[in-house]
């Protein structure tokens, strides 16, 4: 069983400035997903290669992050996720650093898988999140920092294209390393490490096998085009990953510590909302598709709108600014209704983007209000995404179920990558050599995003409710790690498998004759009345109960038909226990 601990060392104090500068690391990273995108169709000659060849410029900052994200998760809950945070973004600045001083194409590849490896900071981030922040704030914060996948993918394109217009193209990689290098000077100034960590050791070969299962399945999504989808090559790497990742499947059973805990995973809330994320994904990635090519389509063409790089990347910037700015909406909703109902109104929204922009796509203005209205829809799914994660897993597994639900997202990139170009290639028409898409084309892309976010729907309506959910996480903080056995034992409807605890409140449940009290329900309440945190006595009268965060709190207790009675006490944070005995009436020991 993996455990949680807590280590006072890690604490520092302040953090006030964590939301922003994570939020701001999640952006620098998403970057690295379009800082090309303005240059893609003029990478074979800037590399001197074939253009078959060039798109391992993209593909491989994609299958990168797709195999970092899980690994740097895990790793963060083991040793710390501001320290792995760090090493993300340092790989990142190395990586920008080595495409930025060559033409090569082999060398590139290399620095742009180096630059992909940062994708794992989004699950990190969200992580230091949930694990140094009020609850009150927590919900916006995940929000924003989920969102910021779209919000750096959305804002990169304009700037890209601004830069690639008018300097050296390299100076794009140059920008990316600065602003890595300046995210990692922010997270060290302002972001304290987390004090929750995972006891045990990292699944090396867990690692290896997820790695090589991934690539086998990536590799033929992102080049099936080019080479082929019914092609030995293409085929025969679908069938490998299916064998690779069945047996790492089989291995991770297996272990008591795995990389990625599949039991976990296999819980409704888990999987479904892993399930919706690859319709959001395949979502996302469409309108990033369709919009820049039409926009940039020459108006001889009868349907392209004539615009510039620059305009074209203007006009898409809209859907990040748009999903920055539900964040707070985000909160507002999500505490009303929940994370599920939040995530439903989001997808209903990009299906209904989605439809409208069949009939708006005749003018540059239009395309900014397609974008606005996905923005909005994406915003608010993305940023459900992680509450749901979060309010499904132990608090020492949020790092690696975060960073498979980040995988889960760009697998749905990576699809729709796929299937919309290939669409776009299927039925474009041939002007003087060179292929057009059609404006069909375009349309049937909607219309497969629109089918996507709808089948998306559906896997979200088979999540649990509020209810169900808050059920489940009332049991969340139980008791410390070194006395979880007698908790377990004594409350098992109180303690999920799996469950970890910290040090908190503990003491003893006597009656006003000093006779021990067991299974005598005592339940933490915190200064705003809500509960934090439940557990049963032991047969002597034991209790442990962790704390979210320092403060004020009351400790009901309830037993033999007596109270609830209630202890005011205060807990200055940290992995100290604090000594409270509860005290009820002479009643007879159950």
């Amino acid at each position: 069983m993996t455990r949680t601990t807590t280590d006072p060392r890690t604490r520092r104090p302040g953090g006030g400035g964590i939301v922003p500068v994570l939020a701001f690391a999640g952006i620098v990273v998403a970057v690295m997903q379009t800082l090309l995108v303005p240059v893609i169709k003029d990478l074979p000659e800037l590399l001197g290669t074939s253009p078959s060849n060039a798109t391992w410029v993209m593909t491989s900052t994609l299958l990168a992050g797709a195999v970092s994200t899980p690994i740097m998760g895990r790793l963060g809950d083991l040793y710390g996720k501001r320290r792995m945070l760090i090493a993300s973004l340092a790989v990142m600045v190395v990586g920008s650093l080595i495409a930025g001083f060559t033409s090569e194409l082999l060398v590139m590849i290399v620095g742009r898988a180096l630059q992909g490896f940062a994708m794992g900071a989004i699950p990190l981030g969200i992580g230091l999140m949930r694990d140094g922040l009020p609850r009150e704030k927590l919900g916006s914060a995940m929000a924003l920092m989920s969102s910021s996948i779209g919000v750096g993918g959305g804002l990169a394109l304009p700037v890209a294209a601004l830069v690639a217009q008018h300097t050296d193209w390299h100076a794009l990689f140059f920008g990316s390393a600065g602003l890595g290098a300046l995210s990692i000077l922010l997270t060290l100034a302002f972001v304290p490490e987390s004090p929750m960590r995972a006891v045990g050791t990292f699944d090396v070969w867990g690692a290896l096998g997820l790695s090589a299962g991934l690539v086998l399945f990536l590799l033929p999504i992102t080049k099936g085009s080019d080479w082929g989808w019914t092609s030995g090559t293409t085929l025969g790497l679908f069938g490998a990953a299916a064998v690779v990742l069945l047996l790492w499947g089989l291995m991770e059973l297996r272990l008591k510590a795995p990389l990625v805990d599949l039991r976990t995973t296999a819980r409704p809330a888990v999987l479904f909302t892993n399930l919706a994320s690859i319709m959001v994904g395949v979502a996302f990635y469409a309108v990033s598709l369709v919009l820049p090519q039409l926009l940039q389509l020459p108006t001889s063409t009868g349907y392209g709108l004539g615009q510039s790089m620059v305009v074209a990347g203007l006009c898409v910037a809209p859907l990040g600014l748009t999903m920055m700015f539900t964040a707070p909406v985000y909160a507002r909703i999500s505490a009303k209704y929940g994370p599920k109902v939040t995530l439903m109104i989001g997808m209903l929204i990009i299906a209904v983007g989605y439809g409208a922009g069949l009939g708006l796509m005749s003018a540059a203005w239009q395309t900014i209000v397609i974008a606005v209205v996905l923005g909005a829809g994406i915003g608010l799914a993305y940023s459900s995404l992680p509450a749901l994660i979060i309010g499904a897993v132990p608090a020492s597994e949020t790092g690696a179920a975060n960073g498979l639900n980040t995988l889960m997202r760009s697998i749905g990139t990576s699809v729709s990558s796929a299937v919309i170009g290939m669409v776009l290639a299927n039925t474009a028409n041939q002007v003087g050599g060179v292929a057009v898409p059609t404006m069909h084309g375009f349309r049937v892309s909607f219309l497969i995003a629109t089918g996507a976010v709808l089948l998306g729907l559906v896997f979200a309506a088979f999540l649990p409710g509020r209810k169900a959910a808050a059920n489940a996480e009332k049991p969340h903080l139980v008791a410390s790690s070194e006395d979880a056995e007698f908790v377990e034992a004594t409350s098992p409807e109180l303690v999920p498998a799996g469950q970890t605890a910290q040090a908190g409140f503990r003491g003893r449940v006597l009656t006003a004759d000093g006779v021990p009290v067991a299974r005598a329900k005592v339940t933490l309440i915190d200064r705003r009345g809500r509960q934090a945190g439940a557990t049963l006595s032991a047969e002597g009268g034991d209790y442990v109960l962790a704390v979210p965060s320092e403060g004020a709190y009351v400790l009901a207790v309830t037993a033999g038909g007596h109270g609830p009675l209630a202890s005011g006490a205060s807990h200055p944070g940290g992995a100290r226990a604090v000594e409270v005995d509860l005290a009820l009436p002479s009643v007879v020991p159950a």
